[in-house]
């Protein structure tokens, strides 16, 4: 099963809405990062850690996996400690832009996804969503527009 290793705070350094909120509120960029997390990987069978530096603040809950706090250590060194400790790192997708940490993951055979890349996967999901919703809405108002008129055809 991939599992996927998230730098989050290089992440949310990628996404514009994000990054704006960070600088006003470290805990619900955050939060908002889990929330887009959990709808992305929802019905895929991986695994997940996301990578944040500070201390935990309120707790959050990823769906498909864990995040881990630095504490008084760098992400990078608990990211760097994650991929050495793994059985099969070529299992491991890191996320992340970080030159020295993206270096260190093709080395050890994992594969590796730019955040910005990420994003744009992300975005493209949404478009995704969005488009299915607007699908179920259509299909509602022509239910409702065959109870009004009476009609069976399709």
């Amino acid at each position: 099963m991939i599992h996927y290793i998230i730098d989050g705070n290089n992440l949310i350094g990628k996404i514009p809405r994000l990054k704006e909120l960070h600088l006003k509120n470290k805990q619900l960029s955050r939060s908002e990062l889990v929330a887009i997390l959990n709808s992305y990987f929802a019905g895929k069978k991986i695994n997940l850690t996301l990578h944040l530096d500070g201390y935990k603040n309120l707790p959050l809950s990823l769906s498909k996996g864990k995040i881990v706090y630095s504490d008084s250590q760098t992400s990078d060194a608990k990211i760097r400690d994650e991929i050495s400790r793994f059985k099969n790192p070529k299992l491991i997708t890191l996320v992340s832009s970080d030159r020295s940490l993206t270096d260190f993951a093709r080395v050890n055979s994992s594969t590796v996804i730019k955040s910005e890349e990420f994003y744009g996967l992300l975005n493209r999901s949404n478009d995704k969503n969005e488009e299915i919703r607007a699908v179920k809405n259509l299909e509602s108002e022509k239910d409702y527009f065959k109870k009004i008129f009476g009609t069976n055809n399709p």
